[in-house]
């Protein structure tokens, strides 16, 4: 496989890529820290390129604090666009092909459909706004990129909500989780190795993509999930979105349409539920 590098490869994808790669023994791919490679400085930036001479680049770094990005709506869009644009001219200037990972957030979740690549955007919050504006960006400097929109995303590494509810279940007695936002989770494991299919595939098929695990859930059936396959014995009770006031508003139904990503690629998308019992096993051991 041609060279790879990840930028922000100390989040939870980052360390889902190598683990995935390490599965299938991709071994010519650089990880790069926030320190190692700052995407808000181009001449660091460019001395990596220089370096290493990638021929894909992954960019995992991200402003991801949704409430705290309402009260820092320069840093998230410092990072979120300025970040995404800066590697993307570094990849045009190099011939390296973008991949980049966005979100559900840049829609406003208002209706009730399977959201398509070319479904109309419209941001709630100032995260899903400068996510959104890093692709615009992206696809302004750049035409061999993929951006791939993703949600829910949980895992055995970082800090994420699958791992979150297991926490709490073991201290409480009973908690209240939100039933009125519907979307789908995503095992990032899964994301990482519908990465590397894609590199692998050596298509030129660029272009935004969906991506995320089959079927459709709420906050609260997922918890219910979480806690049924893992054995916790905690009461769980389902509330409104307004009964839980936070700063940025949600989506209150993200579920993506992966057609375009499952027929490009030939991808074969495992169900969430599936997905979520083999990340509580490994969580056990």
């Amino acid at each position: 496989m041609d060279s790879i590098i990840v930028f922000g490869a100390s989040g939870q994808l980052g360390q889902c890529l190598k683990k995935v790669a390490e599965e299938r023994r991709i071994d010519n791919i650089t990880y790069l820290s926030s320190t190692e490679g700052n995407i808000l400085e181009p001449d660091s930036i460019r001395a990596v390129f220089e370096t290493y001479k990638p021929s894909f680049v992954i960019n995992c770094a991200a402003y991801t604090a949704v409430d705290k990005a309402e009260d820092e709506p320069g840093l998230a869009r410092k990072i979120n666009k300025a970040g995404a644009q800066n590697l993307a001219e570094a990849c045009k200037a190099n011939q390296a092909v973008f991949i980049h990972i966005s979100t559900d957030f840049v829609f406003k979740g208002d209706v009730p459909n399977p959201l398509v690549e070319t479904a109309v955007t419209g941001p709630a919050g100032v995260y899903g706004l400068t996510k959104l504006e890093g692709e615009r960006a992206i696809a302004n400097v750049l035409d061999e990129y993929y951006i791939i929109r993703t949600s829910w995303l949980y895992s055995e590494f970082g800090n994420n909500f699958a791992k979150t509810m297991l926490k709490l279940g073991a201290e409480r007695d009973m908690l209240k989780i939100i039933a009125d936002q519907v979307g789908t989770p995503t095992y990032c494991i899964d994301l990482a190795g519908c990465i590397f299919d894609i590199i692998a595939s050596e298509k030129n098929a660029y272009g935004i993509y969906h991506y995320s695990n089959e079927g459709v859930t709420s906050w609260y059936d997922f918890a219910k999930g979480i806690f049924d396959l893992s054995g916790t014995d905690v009461k769980v009770l389902p509330i409104r979105t307004a009964e839980y006031p936070v700063k940025a508003t949600r989506p209150a139904y993200s579920v993506m349409d992966k057609t375009k990503i499952k027929h490009t690629f030939g991808i074969e998308i495992p169900y969430w539920r599936d997905s979520l019992a083999v990340c509580i096993e490994r969580l056990k051991n």
